[in-house]
């Protein structure tokens, strides 16, 4: 896989250089274009590339990454299935706990803050989900998740693909909270921020352009014709348009005080603030869950899956009316197996499980088709669902981009999940 070297410029915080690829994923620079930080920013700039324009989009996408590969079946329980509890004696979660049953399945008890949703139609699970094949290695897996590319040498995420589609043309219209994943690397410029109050200029005190350090950034590349000049320009003119975010209401407070709450939170600020992003990345981890897993009342997944809960519905309440134009998709790089270990955790397997949620959404229901649990062999998980199906589904009915430019190669099948437009 080829890694071109990007040029960074580093305003009064940090300066990239001579970076590693793994130290190159870990930075959040993206390859494709010029990265330039401002404070704790990354804005990935190319000469062609304006600012953006406030201009209300129909619609919003927000991917949820579950690092570490979350267990979908501690998730959505298949209690239905009666291997679920001969594999899983010390950890499994009882049947009468759950919520939202049907026949086959129901929600571990700590996502009751997601059971409006569901009840409203606006939340749904897709099981038996995942890579075609699979990949039990987490950077592997991961990469290979976000890239939705098999065998290709292009560093091009699909997200950044999507983004192409739409003819995007501003780093505003993609916007990465927190890490910036692979799903955004590509041709297409993006910002990657932790949070709305970052997007400045350090050593500025206002965003005018008048104001002395803004001023001498301006005067010390406009004379030079390069593109990292035309690439300082465009970031500065994408920092200033960011403003009506930071202008919006702070309504942390509203949220669980927890890393998601608060990116999701900068999520929900930045829609309200109208700046143009169609495209938002937030991760949530770790699930990497090799020892106690736990029981309902306590434990590593209980205290997860509440996080996560809390931090979604009060990202749907906060946004109100505006949460009709939004689809919020969950993505983890593979899940577990269906037999626990010796520690009362799980090893690494291979099927599981997507959430969505909002605009679109054909909620209150599981879709997808179980294939059974077994515990010979690998005891995985089978994957009946390719992941990119149930992408693909979103990307169509909710932003019109041909699934041919994001998933090149690929032919969906039907999952049913989204609501067609």
């Amino acid at each position: 896989m080829t890694t071109p070297s990007p040029a960074a410029v580093g305003c009064g915080c940090h300066e990239f250089t001579g970076l590693s690829r793994r130290g190159l994923l870990r930075s959040g620079l993206v390859v494709g274009g010029l990265a330039t930080t401002f404070g704790s920013t990354v804005v990935t700039v190319a000469p062609a590339y304006a600012a953006a324009s406030a201009d209300s989009s129909p619609w919003t996408i927000v991917v949820l990454s579950l690092r570490g590969a979350a267990d979908g079946m501690s998730l959505v329980v298949p209690h239905g299935d009666p291997v679920y509890y001969q594999a899983r004696p010390r950890i499994a979660v009882p049947s009468d706990r759950l919520l939202a049953k049907d026949a086959m399945f129901g929600l571990h008890p700590a996502l009751a803050p997601l059971v409006p949703l569901w009840e409203s139609g606006r939340l749904a699970a897709v099981h038996a989900t995942g890579l075609p094949v699979a990949n039990r290695s987490h950077f592997s897996a991961m990469e290979q998740l976000e890239d939705a590319t098999p065998g290709s040498t292009t560093r091009s995420g699909w997200l950044n693909r999507l983004l192409g589609g739409t003819g995007a043309a501003s780093p505003l219209e993609g916007v990465a909270v927190g890490t910036l994943p692979t799903a955004m690397y590509g041709a297409q410029p993006v910002v990657g921020l932790s949070t709305v109050d970052d997007v400045t200029v350090a050593g500025a005190e206002s965003l005018s352009p008048s104001d002395p350090r803004i001023a001498s950034l301006r005067r010390a590349w406009r004379n030079d014709g390069s593109a990292m000049a035309a690439g300082m320009g465009s970031a500065l003119d994408t920092v200033r348009a960011f403003q009506p975010v930071r202008d919006t209401e702070d309504t942390s407070a509203s949220y669980p005080d927890t890393d998601l709450g608060g990116a999701l939170c900068a999520v929900a600020r930045t829609i309200r603030g109208n700046v143009g992003t169609t495209v938002f990345t937030v991760d949530h981890g770790d699930w990497d869950m090799h020892t106690y897993v736990g029981q309902p009342e306590s434990g590593w997944m209980r205290d997860n899956a509440k996080a996560m809960a809390e931090a979604v519905a009060a990202f749907f309440t906060d946004l109100g009316a505006l949460g009709d134009r939004v689809t919020l998709v969950t993505i983890s790089e593979f899940g577990r197996r269906t037999v626990e270990n010796a520690q009362q955790g799980l090893d690494h397997g291979w099927g599981n499980v997507m959430l969505l949620a909002g605009a679109g959404v054909k909620g209150g229901r599981y879709h997808g088709t179980w294939p059974g649990l077994t515990t010979s062999g690998d005891a995985d998980l089978t994957v009946t669902t390719d992941y990119r199906s149930v992408l693909a589904e979103v990307v169509t009915a909710r932003t019109g981009v041909s699934t041919a430019t994001v998933f090149p190669g690929f032919t969906p099948e039907p999952v049913g999940v989204m609501a067609a437009t």
